[in-house]
C-alpha cells in the first residue's frame, strides 16, 4: 500500500496541469514578442527623429556594420548558449537585440512614408496572426515545412549578398516575393514548434527560457515578413 501511495505521489502531471503550463508559456512568448516589437518601433521612430543619432549611425558605415554584427552575435549567442544562460540573461539579450534592431530599423522611417509603413504593419500583423493560429491548431506536422523553409532562407541570404554587388531590381523583387512566402511559412512552423515545446517544460528557468527563445523566433519572423512586404507596399518619401 505504501508503494502504491508513493507511486501516486510522483505521478506525471495531469493533463490540466500540462495544459495550464502550455498556455502560460505561450502567453509569455507573445507578451515578450509584442514588447520586443514595441521597443524596436519606439527606438526606431525616436532615432529617425533625432539628428544626432542619425548622424552617428548613418554617416559612418562602420557604425552600421557594427550594429548588424552585434545583432547577429546576440542571435547566435542566444541560440548556442541558451542552456548555460540564466533566464534573466537571456531576457536581457533579447531586449538588447530589440533595441539594436530599432537603431538600424530607423532607416525605414527616413525612406518610406508613415502611411505606407502603418499599412504594411497591419498587413503583416494580419498575415502573422493567421499563420500563428494555423500553426497552433493544425493537426499536420510542419517539421518538413520548417526544413524546406530553412533551406530557402539560406538561398535568400546568398541571393541578397550577391545582389548587394549586382544591384539588380528584378532579383530584389524575386527575393522579396520568395521572402514573403518563406517567413509566412516559418511563422506557422515556429508557432507549432513553440506550442510543442511549451507542453514539455516543467516551470521555473526552463519555462522562462522557452518563452524568450519562442519570442525571439516569432519576433524575427514578424520583422522579416514586414521588411519583405514593405518592398512591395512601401511608398518612398521621394515620390
Amino acid at each position: 500500500m505504501e508503494r502504491n501511495t508513493l507511486n501516486r505521489s510522483v505521478a506525471a502531471p495531469s493533463a490540466s496541469v500540462l495544459q495550464d503550463t502550455q498556455t502560460r508559456v505561450i502567453n509569455q512568448v507573445y507578451t515578450w514578442m509584442s514588447l520586443g516589437l514595441a521597443l524596436t518601433a519606439t527606438v526606431g521612430y525616436y532615432t529617425a527623429g533625432t539628428e544626432v543619432l542619425r548622424n552617428i549611425i548613418f554617416s559612418n558605415g562602420m557604425v552600421l556594420i557594427g550594429l548588424v554584427v552585434a545583432q547577429l552575435g546576440i542571435v547566435f549567442a542566444l541560440s548556442a548558449a541558451i542552456n548555460r544562460l540564466s533566464a534573466a540573461a537571456a531576457t536581457g539579450l533579447f531586449i538588447l537585440y530589440a533595441a539594436l534592431t530599432g537603431l538600424t530599423f530607423s532607416a525605414i522611417f527616413l525612406v518610406y512614408t508613415s502611411v505606407s509603413i502603418a499599412s504594411t504593419f497591419f498587413v503583416t500583423a494580419g498575415t502573422f496572426a493567421a499563420m500563428t493560429v494555423f500553426g497552433h491548431t493544425t493537426k499536420r506536422d510542419l517539421t518538413k515545412l520548417g526544413s524546406i523553409a530553412f533551406m530557402a532562407l539560406i538561398g535568400i541570404i546568398l541571393a541578397t549578398v550577391v545582389n548587394m554587388f549586382l544591384q539588380n531590381s528584378l532579383l530584389e523583387l524575386i527575393v522579396s516575393a520568395v521572402g514573403v512566402l518563406l517567413f509566412t511559412a516559418l511563422t506557422a512552423y515556429d508557432a507549432q514548434r513553440i506550442k510543442d515545446m511549451a507542453a514539455t517544460v516543467s516551470g521555473g528557468e526552463s519555462e522562462a527560457k522557452v518563452a524568450v527563445m519562442g519570442a525571439l523566433a516569432l519576433y524575427l519572423d514578424f520583422i522579416n515578413l514586414f521588411l519583405m512586404l514593405l518592398r512591395f507596399l512601401g511608398v518612398s518619401r521621394d515620390n
